[in-house]
């Protein structure tokens, strides 16, 4: 009963825009969190064909059942599984069963379907084939990938090696790949169930999605670096960056709610992390000029956004209530700009990622044009010249995601840096300028400069060092000096 109380007052709360899904189920602390998500993402999905039904049937009325409550406990009863309950809710359910499945059938003899999937609007509806892959991230802190791979066949999995384009990630049972663009990350088909697996229970494995990788992995902040979460609950790009950081150096993570902090410190605990330090706090009121985060070179920021790239959510028709939905968007774009100027207030950064789980423009593009515009002193990464999607023009440089172009949930990722930092490589290095187009992103900042990664308009528009067409670099002329010099004292030895 306990499940279906929870998922009618989530359910309520999304419908009434109080919140995004994800963020609400995890902040819950329900026992079953995989349950009690699936359960409110499907019910949100059918809520119109489920009220519809409820009305007809007056079942209100008969039950005394507030309709949020009815809505979870008839899509169990008639569209999921059966109701995992007993006592009086599944008696007093079971009593109107058949006026329910009568008028479900009804419904779709009335619009000539044969399938429950069938009532669902165009937008909503996702054939089979369109089904997201389940994505495992290996996490390398505990283990390798081709150890995994080794387990998974001998559990009986079928591997098949990787994936070289999109059409590789459609798999038949107990098939998987490694993705082709992140090398850490194993695919399943979808639907592929880890949460009893030994990998899973272990840590070995981390089930996150390939969209949701990015950040940390485009990061990429060395061994030993200090990093930034700035939003960091439930956890899993913390695990990403502890894993990228080979648990070596320092690893800050902020969340403002106590309970997600709780659950993210559960998850770093089971993945093996060592290199962090939690703090129950509002990132926007931490102090960038502490000396505790004097070293801090990179920020990961995942704000609270709209959670329209997620596929239940982004699959929800237009609002009855436009001018609500434009003011939230609103509020949320402004959190997002005063996160994101905040993040680049930190004195030694050297990149900040930033990324929504949203399909908004005004939550993506617009708020990093806003920012770059009070920021001069940043610039855009090209990120990942092979993946398929990017940002809106003229922020090509930025990443998107979403079911159809990339196989994931809608998402988006910004890579910011601070412009001076490629301009001055250490003498032995020496700076091959690659046309965007054939960049991926290379090693960090520490190994190799990022004017690597940009054209020459790019790198001469933040270019401080650089003097006038034909000038001389004041490093250069230091070093002439001392040349005249050597030679000086050479003479006058003789």
């Amino acid at each position: 009963m306990a499940l279906y109380t929870k998922a009618a007052e989530i359910l309520e709360k999304v419908e009434k825009q109080q919140g995004a899904l994800k963020t609400l189920v995890y902040e819950s602390k329900f026992a079953n969190i995989k349950q009690l998500f699936a359960l409110v993402c499907e019910a949100q999905k059918f809520s119109p064909i489920l009220e519809e039904i409820i009305v007809s049937t007056k079942l209100l009325k008969h039950t005394k059942l507030k309709m949020h409550l009815a809505k979870v406990l008839v899509y169990d009863l008639l569209v999921g599984r059966g109701l995992k309950c007993g006592g009086s809710w599944k008696a007093l359910l079971m009593k109107h069963r058949s006026r329910l499945q009568s008028e479900l059938a009804r419904m779709k003899v009335k619009r000539k379907v044969s399938r429950n999937e069938d009532l669902l609007p165009g937008s909503v509806r996702r054939p089979a084939g369109d089904q997201l892959p389940r994505y495992v991230r290996v996490n390398t802190l505990k283990t390798t990938v081709e150890d995994a791979v080794d387990y998974l066949k001998r559990d009986g999995f079928t591997y098949l090696g990787e994936a070289s384009q999109l059409d590789d990630l459609t798999l038949k049972a107990r098939q998987f790949v490694k993705d082709p663009h992140l090398s850490e990350v194993l695919v399943f088909p979808p639907k592929t169930d880890f949460h009893d697996h030994f990998l899973y229970k272990a840590g070995h494995i981390i089930l996150q999605d390939k969209a949701s990788c990015l950040p940390a992995f485009l990061l990429a902040p060395p061994p030993g670096s200090h990093v930034v979460d700035a939003c960091a609950a439930p956890g899993n790009k913390s695990s990403h960056l502890a894993a990228v950081m080979k648990n070596k150096g320092k690893l800050f993570a902020f969340d403002l709610d106590a309970k997600r902090l709780a659950t993210t410190s559960t998850l770093l605990l089971r993945a093996g992390v060592t290199c962090h330090q939690l703090a129950n706090q509002d990132f926007l009121k931490v102090d960038p000029d502490a000396a505790t985060y004097a070293d801090v070179e990179y920020v990961l920021l995942d704000p609270s956004c709209s959670g329209s790239g997620m596929v239940c959510l982004g699959a929800r028709g237009p609002s009855a209530e436009p001018q609500k939905d434009a003011a939230r968007l609103a509020s949320l774009a402004s959190f997002q700009l005063r996160c994101l100027n905040h993040g680049l207030r930190f004195p030694r950064l050297k990149r900040l990622s930033y990324s929504t789980c949203s399909v908004r423009s005004q939550e993506n593009e617009e708020v990093v044009t806003a920012c770059l515009r009070q920021n001069p002193g940043f610039r855009l990464v090209p990120l990942l010249a092979p993946w398929p999607e990017r940002g809106a023009p003229p922020l090509v440089q930025c990443l998107r995601a979403s079911v159809s172009g990339t196989r994931t949930h809608g998402f988006f990722v910004a890579v910011l840096e601070r412009c001076g930092e490629a301009e001055n490589p250490k003498p032995q290095l020496t700076v091959r300028i690659r046309r965007p187009e054939l960049t991926v992103l290379g090693p960090p900042a520490s190994e190799e400069t990022p004017e690597a990664a940009l054209d020459e308009s790019e790198a001469s528009e933040c270019d401080d060092s650089a003097t006038a067409a034909g000038g001389v670099a004041p490093e250069e002329k230091k070093r002439r000096r001392r040349r005249r010099r050597k030679k000086k004292n050479r003479g006058v030895t003789k």
